[in-house]
This record gives C-alpha cells, sequence and structure tokens, in this order.
C-alpha cells in the first residue's frame, strides 16, 4: 500500500525541522556558549547547520516539483518567522515585541503576491 502525501506538506515539514537546526545554529550560541571563543561557536554551529542542510536540501527538491523558487522562498521566510518568534522568546528570554507581529503582516503581503494566480 503506498500512501501519497502531497509535497507541499512535506516541504513545509522538513523545512519547519530544518529552520529548527537552523536557528539554534544561527542564535544557540549566544545563551549556551557566550564564555567560548567565536571559532568554538563557529564549529558547533556549522555542526548543527549540516543537519539543517540534509533537510533543506531534500525540502527544496520536492518542494521545486510544485512550487516555483519564489513561492519556496517565502514559504521559508514565513516558516522562519514562526520558528524564531518562539525560539527567541522561550529560549533566548527576549521580549515579544509588537514588530514581529508587524513582520508577519508584511510576510502575509508576500504570501498573497507570490501565490496568488498572475
Amino acid at each position: 500500500m503506498t500512501i501519497n502525501i502531497n509535497p507541499i506538506f512535506i516541504t513545509v515539514g522538513l523545512l519547519t525541522l530544518s529552520n529548527i537546526f537552523m536557528t539554534f545554529a544561527w542564535y544557540g550560541h549566544l545563551k549556551n556558549m557566550s564564555s567560548q571563543p567565536w571559532i568554538i561557536a563557529t564549529l558547533v554551529s556549522w555542526g548543527i547547520a549540516l543537519f539543517e542542510y540534509m533537510l533543506q536540501v531534500p525540502a527544496n527538491r520536492i518542494g521545486h516539483t510544485v512550487l516555483n523558487v519564489g513561492q519556496l522562498k517565502i514559504m521559508q521566510e514565513v516558516i522562519t518567522l514562526v520558528v524564531f518568534v518562539p525560539f527567541a522568546f522561550l529560549y533566548l528570554k527576549e521580549p515579544l515585541k509588537l514588530d514581529y507581529l508587524w513582520a508577519g503582516l508584511c510576510l502575509l503581503g508576500a504570501v498573497y503576491f507570490v501565490f496568488r494566480n498572475p
């Protein structure tokens, strides 16, 4: 029995997981490794980023079968904001700002323009 899953769902799932790794690679060291030399933080971040790319590359290849590159990029930016805001608030203990809401509204505009029918 074969289960056919919509490529968009697979793409969103893989990009979300990829983005979690990316967010930790880019910003996790600010909390965990602030006393370490930057080169150590860089090497650890590269190690984390390897897993990000192992998810991101197949996600984009699968997604590109049904979406164009612009749609993939805007989808990634929306996922980035959805992952980053809770990460910044819950993990890095950054204040929750209305700026995130405004950024999200701007991205909704981008989603509209990139996904609308020409």
